[in-house]
């Protein structure tokens, strides 16, 4: 008799498991959405000056000449 009862148990699934489990999965897609759009757009760093980075014509020399 135990043995129907243990896999009367092991069969079930509690919600709070379904629902972490689909939020789980919504959180690594939207983590992997946000990775694509990431490298899609191809972002470009710029300084303070508004010009981008590893571009500069000038020596590093802190502005002073």
């Amino acid at each position: 008799m135990q043995e129907t009862e243990k896999d009367a148990t092991r069969r079930r699934v509690a919600p709070l498991t379904v629902v972490l489990g689909v939020v789980f999965v919504f959180f690594c897609a939207v983590l992997v959405y946000v990775y694509a759009a990431a490298k899609r757009a191809n972002p470009v760093m710029l300084d303070e000056q508004g010009r981008p980075l590893g571009q500069t014509s000038q020596p590093s020399s802190g502005g002073a000449h």
